[in-house]
């Protein structure tokens, strides 16, 4: 990076940034960043503290240095007359000379501790300058990581794996958990220089790679790791400080043997508490002197390491002086005795040990002892025999076996049969049963902290160079010392003394520290100081993690731990943090934790290696890393190389971590707040669109897969409000979020005018579907008419294979009041249109009295199958039970049986026909013979026609129009009234169509008429009769029949199922085709008519 583009701080412009100022505020370039927070309101911190709309995560405008983001130069105007042509633009497209500038002064650095000690020193009153980040790659990446990778496992556990799985099976866990984060840190080198990294570490990688739901579960994950690496740390300092340094400390002390244990967790729960307490007192108080002791506690790392080293090449020339006292073949601990042998001779005179009082009843030389002791003789080894004496041999494989086995050295024994006595007696024995997949576990905290320099990005002077070569170094430089340490440990030491955990058989001295040169005093302070510093930085490092998750907003029951003090002090994060530790110390033995905290960080690592392999094989544009040295297979064989790790470790844990980011990735998909970071996830799911809409788009899917991929048709009020939200309801009750559905609206205008409004209309929908959970796409179009626009919805909608095949609309129950024709002929063209384009039509009417989602009652369902068409009507009954609203309702089926028809053979065929479709539903054949079309109807079709007729003549107003038609219909309804004696009064308003009281009303005067009465009669009884369309006069005539029987039998239905005929040929007759279609439905709740689109739907094959 050039001195030009250097990352520095620059306060004049922070409003350039996200922040929002007054036009006249200008903030002086020498405030300290500490003070700005304050004024902003914002809360600063220490590492993981980027806020949640400064980096592009989902607002509409993207605070960034790049585009969009002119409030500095809104005052400033250019005069130059070479750019004229863009001087329009110039407010949304700045000139890239400004570009560069802001480029330039651009900072990603963090509100830190810095900052806050500047504030905390200034107490707002003396201005001082932020210096631009100045850590190079040593000091700011290599050092942190080498402290925080190197720790508690390497003291306390480092000798025991070693002793226990012997060499070469250490050598195999060492390589594998290195490897695993060596892998890890190649991918997330390669995510870390693919742009500028705020200070946000592991959890700013993943969630901006892979997204909020996967950013929010692995961040969480990583938090509780961290958590419980405080525990862990906490817990090695108390195991230290009890039983190498202050012993006697003790509050609870076992008077037996089998007791010890369990009086030395109750002491780790209480010192633990105590001391957990203390550290985070510390961190509240200020974290500046965390950071201060930080080199301090390094320096204990590295003189502890290099004590050991040195001791190590001693034991060439002189080993240390550690003799180890063993029965037989048997381990002693070598508290209560001082000289290794059963007898002594003072003074000429042989008397009994001390450790003879261990093993008998008394010091008498005659006194009942173990029989064991009394077999085998007692010999002394030396516990460092030095690298050249050949323990590599010896130390080579390994010794597993069950709590309670005895440690025993590879000598001759006179063996005995055990006894429950030997429980009390002074072997050294496995305190844990002990196999390779638990030491896996318990070493792999051991290599964690590679995201230490990721963590400080923000302060380093080139994070993209810093990061890669400092975390990579760390990681080999570590490796090379495990490694040597395990071939050096077994080398250096006899094996029962390595597999000795706590140093019994040494007279309680760490092991390691035996080996150590000039004194085991320099490992014992060294690693206790370690481990406290390490707690100290995972009890710092925690709650500003848990902050960043909170400030980000994709979880919301954690955004009160997005609050902290006035200086950005994460005091609720704290407390939160102090508490889970406190579980973790509630466990008390270190063996317990060590596998909790690996799972976590392996399902980070995984995640961390699943994003670079994954931005690596989409080939996003965006992916150009500066670090070269990474390839896609690298990363997935890290991702599987943890994944392996993860159930070698503890299958059990694994199950448990991946239950726990699972559960949250659920709940931040349901109820976490919607973000847009660019993530690899969405990538993903693009390529997997793309491939699929291609699969797709080969053939037409089967009739078994069939199922009705919706678009549904809305109207708008003048608001842009949803006229009829109960469609949206049907909709999602009918596909209960399966398939397709595309919910479309037609806004009349231009685009170029209406695109507000076109967007208002959009979030107005969208809103209307999650108020009824339908799952769908939203398409509103702007045309010059609603007749084209739904046109261009019917035929565009959708994409490749993923296009509607049916038609959901509401029927226009207004049409005849409605002074514009065109709202009931766009209908009609809408049905001829997707008749044309073979797909199914549903239209719902009376749609505002459809269920919205109070479950229904015990009812029915009624399928009115007129004419076959598909199947749709069978299917959608089917569809909608699969409902809980529509569950409890039955399914009937209605078929029409003329007079030619065996009404009892088509209802066993339809019986067995329904039963081959593995469908449960009534059977009914309703017989509607042939009958004389009544003067009703002729009557009713003489006052559509003349209506018709005076409408298509005379363009008349709304109230002209009705008292137009009131007139006619108060004529044919007198001449009709002196035709049938028992017909009711004329109603006041206009009816056009037929109600059910004209109903009985012709229903009684057919009775009284003789049966055999001809057509012919009736023509004679009315000459203008004879003028009418009888096309339209038998059109009618079905229509009333229809809606009888239909009506008879379906008036207490749930919902009516009816197939809906075709518009005529002829458009001079569209306005007669509404009219059959009302007269049809009258008298009659919930209707929807069903058109299919020209396919078999429904198939009685498997």
């Amino acid at each position: 990076m050039s001195e030009r583009f250097r990352v520095v701080p620059v306060a004049a412009h922070e409003s350039s940034f996200g922040d929002e100022t007054d036009g006249d505020t200008v903030f002086d370039a020498g405030v300290c960043e500490g003070e700005r927070a304050e004024r902003r309101g914002s809360v600063p911190i220490l590492q993981y503290n980027r806020e949640p709309n400064k980096y592009g995560d989902g607002n509409p405008r993207e605070s960034s240095p790049f585009i969009h983001n002119t409030d500095d130069y809104k005052g400033t105007l250019y005069d130059g007359k070479n750019m004229a042509l863009f001087e329009e633009e110039m407010d949304s497209n700045p000139m890239v000379s400004s570009l560069l500038s802001k480029l330039a002064n651009y900072t990603n650095l963090t509100q830190g501790v810095r900052e806050h000690e500047e504030a905390d020193e200034d107490e707002g009153a003396k201005k001082k300058t932020v210096k631009s980040p100045q850590m190079g790659t040593f000091i700011g990446v290599y050092l942190p990581c080498l402290q925080n990778i190197l720790g508690v496992i390497l003291f306390l556990r480092m000798t025991w794996i070693v002793g226990t799985a012997g060499i070469l099976e250490s050598f195999i866990i060492v390589s594998m958990c290195c490897s695993c984060t060596m892998l890890t840190a190649i991918s997330m080198s390669a995510i870390a220089t693919n742009g500028v990294v705020p200070a946000g570490g592991s959890y700013y990688m993943i969630s901006r790679s892979l997204g909020p739901e996967f950013g929010g579960a692995v961040g969480l994950c990583f938090y509780l790791g961290t958590t419980f690496a405080g525990a862990m740390y906490i817990l090695g300092t108390i195991e230290i400080f009890l039983t190498y340094i202050v012993p006697s400390a003790a509050i609870f002390k076992a008077e037996e043997k089998a007791l010890e244990a369990e009086a030395m967790l109750n002491n780790m729960r209480v010192y633990g508490t105590c001391c957990l307490t203390l550290m985070a007192v510390v961190v509240f108080v200020g974290v500046k002197y965390v950071n201060k002791l930080a080199l301090v506690f390094l320096a204990c790392v590295v003189l502890s390491i290099l004590s050991i080293y040195a001791g190590v090449f001693k034991t060439i020339f002189e080993p240390p002086v550690f003799p180890v006292c063993l029965l037989g073949n048997r381990t002693l601990q070598n508290h209560g005795f001082d000289k290794c042998m059963k007898t002594d001779i003072i003074d000429n005179v042989t008397v009994t040990t001390r450790l003879w009082a261990l093993f008998c009843n008394g010091p008498e030389l005659n006194a009942s002892c173990n029989e064991y002791f009394s077999l085998n003789n007692v010999t002394e080894v030396q516990g460092i025999p030095g690298l050249t004496s050949g323990a590599i041999s010896e130390n080579m494989w390994g010794s597993y076996g069950p709590a309670g086995m005895m440690v025993e050295k590879d000598l001759p024994s006179v063996p005995v049969i055990a006894s429950a006595q030997d429980k009390d007696l002074p072997y050294v024995v496995n305190d844990i049963a002990t196999f390779f997949t638990l030491l896996v576990g318990i070493y792999f905290p051991s290599v964690t902290g590679i995201m230490a320099g990721s963590n400080r990005s923000g302060d380093l002077r080139d994070a993209q160079r810093s990061i890669p070569i400092g975390t990579i170094l760390a990681i080999a430089t570590t490796t090379i010392i495990y490694l040597s340490s395990v071939v050096l440990f077994g080398a250096c030491i006899d094996s029962v003394v390595l597999r000795d955990k706590f140093g019994d058989s040494v007279k309680g001295n760490l092991v390691i520290g035996t080996l150590s040169w000039p004194s085991p005093w320099v490992i014992v302070i060294g690693s206790f100081f370690s481990c406290c510093g390490a707690g100290l930085q995972s009890l710092t490092g925690a709650p500003r993690l848990l902050q960043a998750i909170a400030r980000d907003g994709i979880v919301p029951f954690l955004e009160v731990f997005g609050h902290g003090k006035a200086n950005g002090e994460p005091t609720w994060a704290l407390l939160l943090t102090a508490l889970i530790c406190e579980s973790g110390i509630l466990i008390a033995s270190l063996d317990a934790v060590a596998p909790i905290l690996s799972m976590f960080f392996l399902m980070c690592y995984l995640f961390v290696n699943l994003a670079c392999a994954l931005q690596t094989l989409l080939r996003t544009p965006n992916w150009r890393p500066r670090f070269k040295f990474y390839h896609w297979t690298l990363s997935f064989l890290g991702m599987s190389l943890c994944l392996a790790l993860m159930f070698i470790s503890s299958w059990y844990y694994a199950l448990v971590a991946m239950l726990i980011a699972g559960c949250i990735y659920k709940y931040i998909e349901y109820r976490g707040a919607e973000k847009e970071w660019g993530d690899g996830i969405r990538g993903v799911s693009l390529n997997a669109a793309r491939f699929a809409l291609i699969r797709l788009e080969e053939a037409p899917p089967h009739t078994k897969n069939w199922r009705p991929q919706m678009l549904v048709l809305l109207n708008l009020d003048s608001e842009l409000s949803v006229k009829h939200p109960r469609l949206l309801s049907f909709t999602t009750q009918l596909k209960a979020g399966k398939g397709l559905t595309i919910v479309g609206s037609v806004l009349e205008g231009t685009y170029l005018t209406r695109d507000t409004e076109a967007k208002q209309a959009e979030q107005n929908i969208k809103s209307a579907m999650c108020a009824e959970k339908t799952k769908g796409f939203c398409h509103v179009v702007v045309s010059s008419n609603q007749r084209d626009g739904i046109s261009h919805l019917v035929q565009s909608a959708g994409l490749g294979g993923m296009k509607h095949n049916s038609v959901l609309m509401a029927w226009p129950g207004n049409w005849r009041q409605s002074s514009d024709p065109q709202s009931w002929k766009s209908f009609i063209e809408t049905v001829r249109e997707t008749t044309a384009a073979h797909l199914a039509l549903l239209v719902a009417k009376n749609v505002d009295s459809f269920p919205h989602q109070e479950r229904l009652s015990e009812g029915t369902i009624d399928v009115w199958w007129i004419v076959h068409d598909g199947g749709m009507l069978m299917l959608l009954p089917f569809l909608l039970r699969q409902h809980k609203v529509w569950r409890k309702c039955k399914m009937r089926i209605f078929t029409v049986a003329q007079l030619d028809d065996n009404s009892i053979q088509m209802k066993k065929d339809l019986q067995m026909f329904l039963y081959h479709l593995r469908l449960n539903a009534e059977v009914e054949v309703v017989e509607m013979h042939d009958s004389d079309i009544s003067a009703f109807t002729y009557e009713k079709t003489l006052v559509m026609e003349q209506r018709s007729q005076m409408l298509k003549q005379m363009q008349l107003s709304r109230t002209e129009r009705e008292r137009e038609a009131q007139l006619i219909h108060d004529r044919n309804t007198a001449s009709h009234a002196a035709l049938n004696d028992k017909a009711d009064a004329t109603p006041e308003r206009v009816h056009m169509t037929w109600t059910k009281e004209k109903f009985f009303t012709e229903r009684n005067r057919n009775r009284e008429h003789n049966a055999n009465m001809a057509v012919r009669d009736l023509f004679n009884m009315k000459p203008e009769w004879e003028s009418l369309n009888q096309s339209n006069v038998r059109c009618m005539h079905t229509a009333v029949k229809l809606n009888e029987v239909v009506v008879n039998k379906s008036q207490g239905a749930h919902l009516v199922l009816l197939n809906m005929p075709g518009p005529p040929r002829n458009r001079g007759g569209d306005e007669n085709y509404m009219e059959f279609m009302e007269v049809m439905m009258e008298g009659l709740n919930r209707v929807l008519l069903v058109r299919g689109g020209g396919r078999e739907v429904i198939t009685i094959y498997s």
